[in-house]
């Protein structure tokens, strides 16, 4: 249901408020770049420090703004399967084409509790679900053997895997089957997890370069394995810088040097440091971007 190079979109802020003008013409270059999918609301979009007024209109301009054209995927989760399903509830309401859902962070919940959390919101709400593993950032670990369990749900039809671990999404494929799209949640993994059977991305780099990004998962699905090769090889100098310091921050900056957005985060993350910001912009000059 979900491939391709699919954009975590960062959400951009002027003046402390949701720039909802940028955050248009964002999704625009998105697609006119050939982005396969948009992802409003996730990390990258800084969802946990959005109100949830300002999160449920996140979700409705970048309806509004793909207008049909990419799907979008709306970042709904949170450590409350209460409010990760009014979250949901929502973005189905609003004419999401699906929704991603961070396993709950700080409860830290048995795999049992993160079964019955999925499986509550997937029995309520009749959206195509993606549940969304990243343990760095979470304290849990959803693992295959659960994630086997929650691919027999109908409307759960795949995982964004952030766990790190090849051998983990090795086995979520292998415990799942070619129907449920397995997604890298790390840029770095798109090649090597589409070699085992992944679908894609859903990618921070795509922000800054999304025609790179899109034309080498192109190359992967029709077995261009060289101009795969030489496109992973070209953004892995952009995945190092954009994780410099935490996502979204080097992102953001990064786009702020592209004038696309201003520089401009919520505490309680700050800007980057003077040394790792003038790192990035060398290497942002480099690839051609600036």
């Amino acid at each position: 249901m979900f491939r391709g190079a699919i954009a975590a979109i960062v959400t951009p802020f002027k003046n402390g408020k949701v720039d909802e003008e940028s955050l248009r013409s964002l999704i625009d270059f998105q697609i006119e770049n050939g982005t396969d999918g948009i992802v409003p609301c996730g990390t990258t979009g800084e969802s946990s420090t959005l109100s949830h007024e300002e999160h449920d209109r996140v979700i409705e301009i970048s309806i509004e703004a793909a207008g049909k054209r990419v799907p979008v995927i709306a970042g709904t989760g949170s450590n409350s399967t209460q409010e990760a399903l009014r979250l949901t509830k929502h973005a189905y309401e609003a004419g999401a084409d699906g929704v991603l859902l961070v396993c709950p962070y700080y409860n830290r919940p048995t795999q049992e509790g993160l079964y019955q959390h999925y499986k509550f919101i997937a029995e309520n709400v009749p959206i195509p679900i993606v549940p969304y593993n990243i343990p760095s950032r979470t304290g849990v670990n959803l693992l295959p053997e659960t994630v086997a369990r929650l691919a027999k749900i109908k409307n759960i039809v795949g995982i964004k895997e952030a766990s790190g671990s090849l051998k983990q999404m090795s086995d979520v494929i292998s415990l799942c089957g070619p129907e449920f799209d397995v997604l890298a949640g790390d840029d770095f993994f798109t090649l090597p997890l589409f070699i085992l059977g992944g679908k894609g991305v859903i990618s921070v780099v795509s922000n800054v370069a999304p025609a790179d990004m899109a034309n080498m998962i192109d190359a992967l699905e029709k077995g261009d394995m060289q101009k795969a090769r030489e496109l992973h090889y070209k953004i892995v100098s952009l995945i190092d810088a954009l994780f410099i310091e935490t996502n979204p921050v080097p992102v953001k900056a990064a786009l702020a040097m592209m004038g696309k957005i201003q520089y401009e985060i919520r505490l309680p993350l700050s800007k980057l440091l003077d040394k790792n910001y003038e790192n990035l912009k060398n290497v942002m000059q480099n690839y051609g971007l600036i």
